[in-house]
C-alpha cells in the first residue's frame, strides 16, 4: 500500500546518501531496521553482495552478481541497464537456508556424509548449492548446505511454495534445520505477516513438536519417510561407524584416549625438575631475576614502564593460557588443566627476566567459561593467582564492551577493571578492532584507574609501506593514534596484527616510527603467524625497537600465534 512504498522510497533515498557520500561504486548492501510506525534506523553497510541476494534478484530480475563483475570491469550502470527509475520490484520473494544444524539440540552443529540429496524444484523455486550424495559435511566450515529461495505474486503464495520445498526435498545423512524453518512456514503470526526481529524469542515453540522428527506429535506431521527414520537411522550410523572405524578423527579424536584419560590421572610438572634445569642454564652467568609484577603493585604503572624501556633483552608475553587456546582451541582450555601448569609455570618464568607476562584472561575466556565450560571466569583467575603469585598477568578488555559483545555503561567498565585488579589480574591490553577512538577511552581510563598497567592496542590493516595515494592505513594514521592513546594515559602500546598482515619491512617501519615518537612507551608487538611471516616479522620489530613480543608453546604455535625461541 502507500505506506510500505512511502517507507521502501525513504530507505533507498537514505541508503543512496550514504553511498554517495563515501564515493561508492560497486555492489553493496545499506541495512536498516523499521519499527512498527515505518520510522527506519541505520544499521550497517556492507561492501559486498550479501547471502539475501537471492531475494532482490528474483524480485528485480537483475543478476547482482553478474552486475558487479561487469562494474568491477568498467562498465556504467547505464550500459548494463541498472538505472533506479527502471527497477520495479515485482511481486514476493523469501530464502530460507538450509543447514546441517540440529534445532532440537539449539542449532548444534552435524558432521557426517550425505547418503541422499534431491532437493525440490517446480515454479517459483530457486537453487543455489552444490550440495550432492556422497558429500562429507565437515566440522570446518560454515554449516550452509543449500539455499532455497521462492517467489510469487502473493506473500501467502511464497510461503506455500517455500512450504512445498522444504517438505519435498530428501536430504538423509545429517540433521538439518528443515523442521524448525517448516514450524515458522506454519506459525500464525507468520503467515500474516506480523511478526519482527524477536519473532524466534517470543515463540519458543518452534522449537517444539519438530516435524518430521520423532518429537512431532503425529505421525503425519512427521515428514517424509525418509524424514521419519533420519533420526533412528542416524543413531544406528553413528555406532556402526566406530564400531568398525573408531572414533573419527576428523573431529580430533585419539580411540586410545577416549576412556583413558582424566584430569585427576595427569600428574603436574615437577617444579624441583624445573628448577634444577633453570640452575644447570644459568650456571652462575645470569644474576637475580627481575620482577616485574613486584615493581607494579609496590611501586607502579609508571615505573613499569621504566623498568620494561632500560631492560636490554626483548621481553616475551605468553599467551598460552588464553590467545592461543582462544584461537586453536575454541578458548576451551578448563581451569582444571591450566592449574595443573600453574605452579611449574611460574617457577620456570619467574626464573627469567625476559618473561613479562602471562596472557590468561579476558578476550573469549569469559563467554566460554560461562557458556561452554560451565566454570567462573573469576575463579580461575584467583586460582591460579594463587599457584603462581609471581608472574604479571594479563588480559584482553575490548574497550566499552569490557569482555562481552555489547556496550556497558560506564560504571561497569570501572567496577569490572577495579575488580579484576583486586582478584589478581595485571596487566590490561585494552582493544578495539576498528580502532574506534571513543570506544578505547572509556577502556582505558577505566583501566588506568584500577591502578593496573595498561597497554593501548594500535589494531594493524592494510600495509603501512604502501605509498598508494588512496592508502587509508598508512604510518601518518598509525602515528596519530596512538598519539590519542597515550594522551588518554595509556602506559605501554601494542601493536596488535590479528590477521597476520605484518611483513618484517612493515615491522621495521612502523616500531621504528613509534619508538622515535614515544621514547617512553614500551611497544608491545602481537601477530598471528596466518601467513607464516609472523617470526620473521617478530624479530624484525625486536631490532627497530619493540620492547616485548607475544609468543606461545611450540604445540600451539606456527599456525596462530607466533613460535619463539
Amino acid at each position: 500500500d502507500g505506506i510500505v512504498c512511502e517507507v521502501r522510497e525513504n530507505v533507498l533515498a537514505d541508503a543512496l546518501k550514504i553511498t554517495k557520500a563515501c564515493n561508492y561504486k560497486n555492489a553493496g548492501t545499506v541495512e536498516f531496521l523499521i519499527d512498527d510506525q515505518g520510522r527506519h534506523y541505520f544499521m550497517e553497510v556492507n561492501p559486498r553482495v550479501q547471502v539475501e541476494h537471492t531475494v532482490t534478484e528474483q524480485v528485480t530480475g537483475v543478476d547482482i552478481v553478474q552486475s558487479t563483475f561487469l562494474i568491477a570491469g568498467g562498465a556504467s550502470l547505464e550500459e548494463i541497464g541498472l538505472e533506479q527509475e527502471k527497477i520495479v520490484p515485482r511481486g514476493v520473494a523469501m530464502q530460507c537456508r538450509i543447514t546441517t544444524e540440529d534445532p532440537g539440540r539449539d542449532f548444534a552443529p552435524d558432521t557426517g556424509k550425505l547418503t541422499t540429496c534431491r532437493h525440490s524444484v517446480g515454479p517459483g523455486i530457486r537453487i543455489d548449492g552444490a550440495s550432492y550424495p556422497g558429500m562429507v559435511v565437515q566440522p570446518y566450515f560454515d554449516s550452509l548446505l543449500v539455499k532455497y529461495t521462492a517467489n510469487h505474486d502473493s506473500w501467502d503464495g511464497c510461503i506455500r511454495r517455500m512450504r512445498r520445498a522444504l517438505r519435498d526435498n530428501h536430504i538423509r545423512g545429517v540433521k538439518t534445520n528443515i523442521p524448525f524453518l517448516l514450524n515458522v512456514m506454519d506459525h500464525p503470526d507468520f503467515i500474516k505477516g506480523s511478526f519482527d526481529l524477536n519473532f524466534i524469542e517470543d515463540n519458543p515453540g518452534l522449537l517444539d513438536n519438530l516435524p518430521g522428527t520423532l518429537s512431532a506429535p503425529h505421525v503425519e506431521d512427521q515428514g517424509t519417510l525418509g524424514q521419519k527414520y533420519d533420526n533412528i537411522e542416524g543413531y544406528l550410523k553413528y555406532i556402526a561407524n566406530l564400531a568398525v572405524n573408531g572414533h573419527p578423527k576428523s573431529l580430533g579424536a585419539d580411540p586410545n584416549l577416549v576412556r583413558s584419560i582424566n584430569n585427576r590421572d595427569i600428574q603436574a610438572p615437577s617444579t624441583k625438575e624445573v628448577r634444577s634445569i633453570l640452575d644447570k642454564k644459568k650456571n652462575g652467568s645470569e644474576g637475580k631475576p627481575t620482577f616485574w609484577r613486584k615493581i607494579l603493585r609496590e611501586e607502579g604503572p609508571k615505573a613499569l614502564m621504566k623498568a620494561v624501556r632500560n631492560h636490554q633483552n626483548t621481553l616475551v608475553t605468553d599467551t598460552t593460557w588464553r590467545d592461543a587456546h582462544q584461537s586453536l582451541l575454541a578458548t576451551r582450555m578448563r581451569t582444571a588443566d591450566l592449574l595443573k601448569a600453574a605452579e611449574a609455570t611460574n617457577t620456570a618464568f619467574n626464573g627469567t627476566s625476559d618473561v613479562f607476562s602471562l596472557e590468561m584472561w579476558g578476550g573469549a575466556t569469559f563467554d566460554v567459561s560461562m557458556n561452554f565450560l560451565r566454570e567462573c571466569p573469576w575463579d580461575r583467575l584467583e586460582k591460579l593467582r594463587e599457584r603462581a603469585p609471581d608472574m604479571l598477568f594479563q588480559m584482553l578488555l575490548r574497550g566499552a564492551n569490557a569482555v562481552g559483545y555489547t556496550v556497558y555503561p560506564d560504571n561497569v567498565v570501572y567496577d569490572f577493571c577495579k575488580q579484576a585488579y583486586e582478584s589478581g589480574n595485571d596487566v590490561f591490553r585494552v582493544f578495539d578492532s576498528l580502532n574506534y577512538i571513543e570506544n578505547m577511552q572509556l577502556g582505558i581510563k577505566a583501566a588506568v584507574a584500577s591502578g593496573g598497567f595498561v597497554e593501548a592496542t594500535i589494531c594493524y590493516t592494510g600495509d603501512v609501506t604502501s605509498n598508494h595515494p588512496k592508502n587509508k592505513y598508512d604510518l601518518n594514521y598509525y602515528l596519530d593514534y596512538a598519539e590519542k592513546l597515550v594522551e588518554l594515559g595509556a602506559h605501554a602500546l601494542t601493536i596488535k596484527d590479528m590477521a597476520g598482515l605484518l611483513t618484517p619491512k612493515a615491522t621495521t617501519l612502523l616500531v621504528s616510527e613509534l619508538r622515535k615518537a614515544f621514547p617512553d612507551q614500551p611497544i608491545h608487538l602481537h601477530t598471528h603467524d596466518t601467513a607464516g611471516m609472523g617470526v620473521a616479522s617478530m624479530l624484525a620489530g625486536a631490532e627497530a625497537g619493540a620492547d616485548i613480543v607475544d609468543g606461545a608453546i611450540d604445540a600451539m604455535s606456527g599456525e596462530d600465534d607466533v613460535k619463539t625461541t
